[in-house]
């Protein structure tokens, strides 16, 4: 799956990440939209993480589905 799958069906999305990212609110999923760059900057800001931690993180959620 990539992210232009992702963005299309965000809605329908949203709950899994939700369940993986449970520090998440629903306007911050809302507010990504499926855009893979805001997911990162979310992540990384919600969690603490680094940049490339929160790309990898996302990535693998992305691989996952």
């Amino acid at each position: 799956m990539n992210w232009d799958q992702i963005a299309g069906k965000w809605k329908e999305f949203q709950g899994q990440a939700r369940q993986k990212w449970g520090d998440l609110t629903d306007d911050d999923l809302d507010r990504v939209a499926g855009k893979r760059d805001e997911m990162v900057g979310l992540v990384q800001q919600k969690y603490g993480r680094s940049k490339e931690d929160a790309e990898r993180e996302v990535d693998d959620f992305v691989h996952r589905l």
